[in-house]
């Protein structure tokens, strides 16, 4: 995919695009923007344009951004800048509350909505978090429930570049400031979300021990039509762990 930086509302944002086709919006999930194969998959057949959210990546991070809400309006206007009037859009993790957040905002301008094991908003009792606190978790521990084989996917710092390491550690931070407090979610959202009549497809790992099946039963309910899809041998991160069967099930429901 081809790297460009784009400008919006002052805000440098780092955009990777590639493939031909009807737009699809691409929102990745919390480690940040990675050319998984999954997007080579949507790419042979749909113009996949996917920004790095400010502050991951190489996008800046201006002081007035400091919320989820404040990068759904960053991505309407950058589909303003593409010329996009309405796309498909495909939101994983806190992409996916991204996703939810514009879609509120502007359900006019969004055909079908694919969901890969999204947070954004609280289903479960008020003193029992829904999502597990992944910042007060022992390194160590964390692959367990981002994979269905951890081993698979060994994260060793020393093999990475300055810049690479860099980028993982401001990932970590940016998503710090999007979801601490509240945890993980926007108290306003379900009280918004009956707004997108968009068909809605959620997706989740049967291995996901970070969204799990009942919060995402219960968040799919939350909209008018949504349906909900469990791959097997796959954790919270479908996209890398299952790319072919993740992208012939979002290539299947957007068409």
């Amino acid at each position: 995919m081809q790297r460009s930086t784009v400008t919006i509302a002052g805000c440098d944002l780092e955009v990777h695009e590639g493939g031909s086709g009807a737009p699809v919006l691409y929102l990745h999930p919390g480690g940040g923007f990675r050319p998984d194969p999954f997007l080579a998959e949507v790419s042979k057949t749909r113009r996949v344009i996917a920004p790095s959210h400010p502050g991951f990546g190489r996008s800046a991070l201006p002081d007035w951004i400091d919320s989820v809400d404040d990068v759904a309006h960053i991505y309407l206007e950058l589909m303003d800048h593409y010329g996009i009037q309405k796309t498909d859009v495909i939101g994983c993790s806190v992409g996916g509350w991204i996703t939810m957040e514009m879609a509120t905002k502007a359900p006019e301008r969004f055909g079908k909505i694919a969901l890969m094991a999204p947070v954004g908003v609280k289903t479960g009792p008020a003193d029992k978090l829904d999502i597990p606190d992944i910042f007060v978790m022992s390194p160590a521990d964390v692959p367990k429930i981002m994979f269905h084989d951890p081993s698979k996917f060994p994260f060793d710092p020393s093999k990475m570049s300055d810049e690479d390491l860099s980028i993982h550690v401001r990932n970590r931070e940016s998503l710090a400031l999007y979801v601490w407090e509240p945890y993980m979610h926007n108290p306003k959202l379900p009280h918004r979300l009956h707004r997108i009549k968009s068909p809605a497809l959620f997706v989740r790992g049967a291995s996901d021990g970070l969204v799990s099946e009942a919060y995402m039963q219960s968040y799919a309910k939350l909209l008018p039509n949504a349906k909900t899809m469990t791959i097997p041998e796959a954790g919270h991160a479908l996209q890398a762990e299952q790319p072919q069967a993740f992208a012939k099930a979002v290539l299947d429901f957007i068409g």
